[in-house]
């Protein structure tokens, strides 16, 4: 008989008794895994990896002063494989901080760049001290910036699961978490913090929100920006957080209580909190590059650690840079491999966090020579790990480079890829461009064209993101104006298929402003009828404005926060969008989870997704045409649901002839953004009958959504109702 209480016991009291005395602590061989530091019973378990090593030292600081207590080398016997791992004793694991010395050679041409003097951070931190308080210098001296704590895990999470909410109901919302509420205006109690965004789920909730994606929230350094804003002089910031030091450890700068070191537990109750409220978690994660940079910047874990296991380095030992950071992570490592999956692991079993959006995402399919794999191991691996099994994996499927995969991401059936071809055509459709209209109905029908196989679910579909103009800015501006960024308006994309409606920047005529309102009521009304799953940007459903700045990544304030008195300002705004996301959420035919075929085709009323033009069913895919309008149908087998999309930006008004509906149904109007508010948009379920069944007409540059009422549950047709879709027009 093995494995009864007396064993346990006896087990524990090995554990538990040190073999050794270093630097007067009492000490004994640690376990290899889990790597970083775990308590166990009487102490704290250490253990850190590095294969090119000849040396490894802990050192140990009582919590907030500057120099070390102690430096703890590990003997010999202390090593497994590449694994060095120590047991310490009498460790209170509340009052320390810790970190690393790294002995080897410093050979930059055969990748290693060792150097003892350096205080390192441990990859596994679970906590970071240097950065408690947002914007405020660290404390700490320059030898030894950032250390490593360890967290407790006693939340209670009150039964709190992950959501699992289907991806074809989400609405996404792309949120920067201290600029949601930083903003005088937002009237939390505890602005730019986890808790200060937990006061406005009432907001989200109000607007149909179900899924918030969090830019990055793993500890960064938001002072490592060396720049000045050129206009004003001010000190610029690293203000998104792409810069990752602490890949487990959720930013303390973003906690209320994180002078205290609860930001653990702050974030938590956070996650369960938005769960409560129908509200999933994605995080915004940043594994292709870190704070590092290339050789010229500072040395402050990975590179100290083993620098040619973690990176991807050239012949001569310099940094690949297909991040555009300086350095690129080496992702099919399989050490690197597992650090990955640790880290999601992490987050998803301890902090209950419902998906990932992946950065830079073409990167993880990369050999350590750069090359193009056609199985990257480490995608594979997430798409089937056990742990991450209904976590959503969400590509922005390009890298900075040039390597651009939208539509051939390798998915394993579990990828979703950011749709960066959805968001040109459709702002290329919003300014008129000519030879579009095809390219705006394969997107709005869920991209068959990049993911037939995958499903409409597949694509997630966006106008704006941080990275870039912001919605209002893209119908004000032509040109970008980043020359606050402190680099001679050279940086942020050149591309942004914009158009100012005539003025740019702000504009006092009234003309040139109904345009513009009108825009941006087209972009949302495209955006929330597409098949695909949307994402807005905070924001943009109340008309935020980053003065043409499409690249602000370096601006903490009023540039960057979003100022709610836009809420009361533009109330209109805010009421179309809520009332568009509550429209889509209403109607499956605009939710579809996979691309019908002709013979796929209910035998009901219509085929899944049709096409017109002026006359119906006679779609105009012509270079100069500039009208898309489409019809949705979705049957269940006990009701039809019916939804029509016309979207003109020609600049003259069009007559559309209607799809013919059975005769117990009739087209209702749901919006026109040619109307003045509160006409532009009815509640969905009180559309107003439309005045003629037969025709409608859709106003310059503006777009109209009906929907079939009065629908009866009925299997067959009318004998004269079998004819109502002669044939079945493809897009483009």
């Amino acid at each position: 008989m093995t494995g009864g209480p007396q064993t346990r016991l006896l087990d524990e009291r090995i554990d538990s008794y040190a073999t050794h005395q270093i630097s007067g602590f009492p000490v004994r061989p640690g376990r290899p895994l889990p790597f970083g530091a775990a308590r166990v019973q009487g102490g704290v378990n250490f253990s850190v990896y590095s294969t090119h090593a000849t040396g490894v030292t802990l050192v140990l600081f009582q919590r907030g002063e500057g120099q070390p207590m102690a430096e703890l080398p590990f003997p010999p016997s202390f090593r497994i494989g590449g694994v060095y791992a120590m047991t310490v004793f009498g460790l209170d694991p509340e009052a320390i901080e810790y970190a690393y010395r790294i002995d080897g050679p410093f050979d930059p041409a055969a990748g290693h760049r060792f150097d003892p003097h350096k205080v390192l951070l441990d990859p596994y931190a679970r906590l970071m001290y240097g950065r408690e308080s947002w914007g405020t210098a660290s404390r700490y001296p320059d030898s030894a910036p950032y250390r490593a704590g360890i967290a407790y895990d006693d939340f209670d999470w009150e039964g709190d699961r992950p959501l699992c909410l289907p991806s074809r109901d989400l609405i996404i919302y792309e949120a920067h978490v201290r600029g949601f509420t930083r903003h005088p205006s937002s009237g939390v109690r505890h602005p730019g913090t986890y808790a200060g965004l937990v006061e406005k789920i009432p907001y989200l909730r109000d607007l149909g929100i179900n899924c918030i994606e969090l830019m990055p929230v793993f500890e960064f350094d938001e002072l490592d920006n060396p720049r000045r804003d050129s206009v004003h002089g001010q000190h610029l910031y690293n203000y998104w957080g792409y810069n990752t030091l602490a890949f487990f450890a959720p930013k303390a700068g973003y906690a209320a209580t994180g002078l205290h070191g609860m930001q653990v537990d702050e974030f938590k109750n956070m996650v369960k909190q938005l769960h409560r409220a129908g509200i999933e978690v994605v995080l915004d994660v940043v594994f292709n590059h870190s704070a590092e940079g290339d050789e010229r910047g500072p040395t402050l874990s990975f590179r100290g650690l083993d620098n040619c296991t973690y990176y991807m380095l050239t012949p001569d030992g310099r940094y690949y840079n297909f991040s555009g950071t300086g350095n690129t992570l080496n992702c099919n490592h399989p050490v690197v491999r597992g650090f990955i999956l640790d880290c999601l692991r992490y987050w998803a079993a301890e902090f209950h966090i419902d998906g990932f959006r992946f950065d830079l995402a073409a990167i993880l399919g990369r050999s350590p020579d750069g090359t193009v794999l056609p199985n990257p191991p480490v995608i594979e691996q997430l798409a089937h790990d056990p742990v991450l099994r209904d976590c959503k994996l969400i590509a922005e499927a390009w890298d900075a480079v040039g390597l651009y995969q939208v539509g051939h991401f390798p998915d394993y059936r579990r990828w979703s890829e950011w749709n960066g071809r959805y968001r040109e055509g459709v702002r290329r459709f919003l300014k008129s461009d000519m030879g579009i209209t095809g390219e705006l109905a394969m997107r709005m029908s869920g991209s068959a064209d990049l993911y037939r196989t995958r499903g409409p679910a597949a694509s997630v579909n966006f106008i704006t993101s941080h990275d870039g103009f912001t919605l209002r800015d893209l119908v004000s501006y032509n040109e970008k104006h980043n020359d606050a960024n402190g680099e001679g308006n050279l940086d942020g994309d050149y591309s942004n298929y914009s158009w100012n409606c005539g003025v740019e920047g702000p504009a006092d005529d009234p003309v040139v402003r109904a345009l513009r309102d009108r825009q941006v009521r087209n972009a949302f009304l495209i955006l929330l009828t597409s098949w695909g799953i949307p994402m807005l940007v905070a924001g943009d459903e109340v008309g935020r404005s980053q003065l043409g700045n499409n690249n602000a990544y370096c601006h903490d304030g009023e540039l960057s926060w979003l100022d709610w008195n836009l809420v009361r300002e533009n109330s209109d705004l805010f009421r179309f969008v809520r009332c568009a996301i509550a429209f889509r959420l209403a109607h499956p035919a605009l939710r579809q989870i996979k691309h019908h075929d002709a013979e796929d085709l209910p035998e009901r009323w219509f085929p899944a997704v049709s096409w017109h033009g002026t006359m119906a069913w006679e779609p105009d895919w012509a270079s100069h045409n500039r009208l898309v309008a489409a019809m949705f149908y979705a049957f269940d087998g006990t009701s039809h649901d019916c939804v029509y999309v016309a979207a003109n930006s020609y600049w003259e008004e069009l007559d559309v002839e209607l799809p013919r509906l059975p005769a117990d149904a009739a087209w209702r109007q749901f919006a026109d953004t040619s109307a003045m508010p509160p006409l532009d948009v009815h509640e969905p379920g009180r559309e107003p009958m439309l005045t003629g069944q037969s025709h409608a007409s859709v106003a310059p540059r503006s777009a109209l959504a009906l929907v079939a009422g009065h629908v009866r549950s009925s299997n067959t047709f009318h004998p004269e109702e079998r004819e109502l879709w002669p044939s079945m027009p493809r897009c483009g």
